[in-house]
């Protein structure tokens, strides 16, 4: 699967070890920074993340911040993004079981490096139900428009 991926400044240590994750576990991951520890503003992140989503270059995107909610905040100003920020499990499985959620945001200060990576773990491997969940989904989507 292709995932996007990208942190600012709270969250370079937990995205380093998401993308060893990812890539081990045979994914093609764009990798849209940050690459060393310096101040970013995070909306620019999450906007080339949301962006590849959109052009179907990548299937899902991950972003880590200093809460992951931040980043879930700028993800989802963009049309056809539904971003969570997540920092359990329940949560983590079910935004994409019944909200098909396509970006996962976590917080590098919030929760350890072990944690998030059971949660992209997560994340990545579950499936969206489908079924009565759809119209909801649907639902979202007018509302964008």
């Amino acid at each position: 699967m292709n995932i996007a991926l990208g942190c600012d400044h709270g969250g370079l240590e937990h995205k380093n070890a998401i993308l060893k994750q990812l890539t081990d576990m045979g994914h093609n991951v764009a990798d849209f920074g940050i690459y060393e520890n310096t101040s970013v503003d995070y909306p620019d992140i999450a906007k080339k993340v949301c962006e590849s989503i959109q052009k179907g270059e990548n299937a899902l995107g991950i972003l880590v911040c200093g809460t992951g909610i931040g980043m879930s905040i700028a993800a989802n100003k963009h049309k056809g993004i539904r971003a969570a920020a997540c920092s359990e499990h329940f949560s983590a499985k079910y935004t994409r079981l019944h909200n098909n959620s396509n970006v996962l945001c976590l917080g590098g200060r919030v929760i350890g490096v072990g944690t998030a990576l059971e949660l992209v773990d997560l994340f990545v491997n579950t499936e969206f139900e489908g079924g009565r969940h759809q119209k909801r989904i649907d639902k979202i989507s007018e509302i964008e428009k």
